[in-house]
């Protein structure tokens, strides 16, 4: 087979679309002839290795796909050759698929059976395979972890990437009036498409200000502020978002793209009775009512570009680069 590999760290020029030696079926496995991958905002961490996170080289990337399985192990049941899937990326035993085990980029993928999800009738490969990593973490954070209610005042940080535009879609579908933060005009366009209610432009405005002046300056006992903040950023924000909580409100993480490592002023959190709520992944169920929300309607899958696998050293480092809205792509 052929797929997108690297066998050192520090630059997408490493990521060589090569012949690789095919996957092994083990007996509870099936193999995936694949047609879509997705990309995340670990890839660029994965490659450039910036995080401490030990990859076994050569690697090949890619967290995200589906694809069409081709063969299966022989303790396998309720899984058959011909059948659609998604996988569900996080394995028992191997870890994160295109972290510490080899990624969705090529033409074949072994998994785990218990790990695919069939895919709904009327969802295509593409849609299927954007949605897991991004829209799972999103569905979790934002249903069973932050339960975003009707009503409620809702800021999204990085409102742009996947988990954002999935935030977005969410506390929009949930009744939320929904806030959503970037840095680029076009992609605060593409934010009021998809249904935000207000949009800031933090490239030149600051969003602590913005909600003050048109929310209200969050005081206990006459309220103010919004009711939820999602901030997967961290780094310089994390101050300011708690700024701009209501008195019982909450700030949901998921991540801190922007560094782990906050300044913090712990006066707003036991005044305004602030919840910091942690949320950690998806679960596999998580996945799949993501993936009957998209067949059904409910939520659409927002694909910033489909390239061909060969191209999947460019397609990171458009990631890197942050020029992106929503998803990409990658088929064989």
């Amino acid at each position: 087979m052929h797929a997108a590999v690297f066998r050192q760290h520090g630059s997408t020029d490493n990521i060589r679309w090569e012949a690789f030696p095919d996957p092994e079926c083990g007996e509870s496995d099936v193999v995936l002839r694949m047609h879509a991958a997705a990309l995340n905002g670990f890839e660029p961490m994965i490659v450039f290795k910036t995080t401490a996170l030990k990859t076994p080289l050569p690697m090949i990337v890619g967290g995200d796909g589906a694809g069409e399985v081709v063969a299966t192990g022989s303790a396998v049941t309720g899984v058959s050759v011909g059948d659609r899937v998604s996988i569900y990326p996080m394995v028992p035993g191997e870890g994160m698929t295109g972290e510490t085990r080899l990624g969705t980029c090529a033409e074949l993928h072994r998994v785990p059976a218990a790990n695919v999800i069939p895919i709904p009738d009327g969802l295509d490969y593409q849609a299927a395979a954007s949605l897991p990593i991004a829209y799972g973490t999103a569905l979790r954070m934002m249903h069973t972890r932050g339960r975003v209610k009707a009503g409620e005042k809702v800021l999204v940080l990085g409102a742009a990437g996947g988990v954002g535009t999935a935030c977005v879609q969410l506390a929009k579908a949930a009744g939320a009036e929904v806030i959503a933060c970037s840095s680029s005009a076009w992609k605060l366009e593409r934010l009021r498409e998809l249904g935000a209610d207000h949009v800031v432009d933090t490239s030149t405005t600051d969003f602590r200000q913005w909600v003050w002046d048109n929310c209200g300056k969050p005081r206990m006992g006459q309220g103010g502020g919004v009711d939820m903040v999602v901030n997967y950023i961290g780094g310089d924000t994390w101050v300011d978002s708690l700024k701009v909580i209501s008195p019982g409100g909450r700030m949901l993480v998921c991540g801190a793209t922007a560094g782990y490592e906050t300044a913090n002023d712990c006066r707003y959190i036991w005044t305004y009775e602030i919840s910091i709520v942690g949320s950690n992944g998806w679960t596999r169920e998580d996945q799949a009512e993501m993936l009957r929300m998209a067949a059904d309607g409910r939520i659409r899958p927002v694909i910033h570009d489909v390239r061909p696998m060969r191209e999947t050293g460019a397609a990171v480092q458009v990631l890197a680069d942050r020029d992106f809205f929503g998803k990409l792509v990658l088929v064989p």
